[in-house]
Protein backbone atom coordinates (compact mmCIF):
# COMPACT_ATOMS: atom_id res chain seq x y z
CA UNK A 1 0.00 0.00 0.00
CA UNK A 2 1.12 3.65 -0.60
CA UNK A 3 2.05 5.96 1.61
CA UNK A 4 -0.62 8.67 0.28
CA UNK A 5 -3.65 5.62 0.97
CA UNK A 6 -2.07 4.82 4.72
CA UNK A 7 -4.03 6.26 7.63
CA UNK A 8 -1.83 8.87 9.65
CA UNK A 9 -2.19 9.63 13.40
CA UNK A 10 -1.19 13.14 14.95
CA UNK A 11 0.03 12.81 18.61
CA UNK A 12 2.45 14.90 20.93
CA UNK A 13 5.64 13.79 22.19
CA UNK A 14 7.37 16.13 24.76
CA UNK A 15 5.42 18.75 23.23
CA UNK A 16 5.90 17.70 19.63
CA UNK A 17 3.28 16.99 16.60
CA UNK A 18 4.69 13.25 15.15
CA UNK A 19 2.47 12.04 12.33
CA UNK A 20 2.47 8.22 12.74
CA UNK A 21 0.89 5.12 10.30
CA UNK A 22 -2.52 4.02 12.27
CA UNK A 23 -1.76 1.44 14.19
CA UNK A 24 1.33 1.99 15.58
CA UNK A 25 2.46 1.50 18.98
CA UNK A 26 3.83 4.37 21.02
CA UNK A 27 6.97 2.99 21.00
CA UNK A 28 7.45 3.06 17.10
CA UNK A 29 5.91 6.42 17.03
CA UNK A 30 9.24 7.29 19.71
CA UNK A 31 11.35 5.86 17.74
CA UNK A 32 10.77 7.08 14.74
CA UNK A 33 10.78 10.77 16.19
CA UNK A 34 14.06 9.63 17.95
CA UNK A 35 12.79 9.99 21.12
CA UNK A 36 13.74 6.59 22.05
CA UNK A 37 17.63 7.35 21.68
CA UNK A 38 17.22 9.75 24.31
CA UNK A 39 15.41 7.59 26.34
CA UNK A 40 11.36 7.47 27.71
CA UNK A 41 12.41 8.11 31.55
CA UNK A 42 15.54 7.72 33.75
CA UNK A 43 16.89 5.80 36.55
CA UNK A 44 17.58 6.26 39.52
CA UNK A 45 21.44 7.41 38.24
CA UNK A 46 19.62 9.34 35.85
CA UNK A 47 20.92 7.25 32.98
CA UNK A 48 18.25 6.64 30.17
CA UNK A 49 15.86 4.18 30.24
CA UNK A 50 14.13 3.03 26.78
CA UNK A 51 11.95 0.10 25.22
CA UNK A 52 14.17 -2.68 25.85
CA UNK A 53 11.52 -6.27 25.66
CA UNK A 54 9.02 -4.96 22.98
CA UNK A 55 6.37 -7.22 24.82
CA UNK A 56 5.65 -5.20 28.29
CA UNK A 57 7.41 -7.50 30.50
CA UNK A 58 10.68 -4.74 31.45
CA UNK A 59 8.23 -2.07 32.08
CA UNK A 60 10.95 0.13 30.65
CA UNK A 61 9.06 2.01 28.16
CA UNK A 62 6.65 3.50 30.54
CA UNK A 63 5.07 7.18 29.34
CA UNK A 64 2.73 9.16 30.60
CA UNK A 65 -0.36 9.30 28.17
CA UNK A 66 -2.89 12.49 28.08
CA UNK A 67 -2.04 12.24 32.05
CA UNK A 68 -2.17 9.12 33.05
CA UNK A 69 1.32 7.73 34.17
CA UNK A 70 3.45 4.25 34.10
CA UNK A 71 1.29 3.10 30.45
CA UNK A 72 3.70 0.89 28.11
CA UNK A 73 4.46 2.33 25.09
CA UNK A 74 4.97 -0.79 23.47
CA UNK A 75 1.80 -1.86 24.21
CA UNK A 76 -0.60 0.94 23.49
CA UNK A 77 -1.41 2.05 19.60
CA UNK A 78 -1.01 5.81 19.04
CA UNK A 79 -4.27 7.39 18.68
CA UNK A 80 -5.11 11.10 17.05
CA UNK A 81 -4.38 13.51 19.59
CA UNK A 82 -2.48 11.78 22.03
CA UNK A 83 -0.61 13.74 24.41
CA UNK A 84 2.72 11.71 25.49
CA UNK A 85 5.26 12.48 28.35
CA UNK A 86 8.22 10.96 29.05
CA UNK A 87 10.09 11.41 32.01
CA UNK A 88 14.03 11.40 30.14
CA UNK A 89 16.86 13.62 31.06
CA UNK A 90 16.75 16.94 30.00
Amino acid sequence: MSDALRSRVRVVIDGEPVDIEQGATIAAALAICGASARGTRASVSNEPRAAFCGMGVCHECRVTVDGRAHVLACQTLCSDGQNIRTTRPR
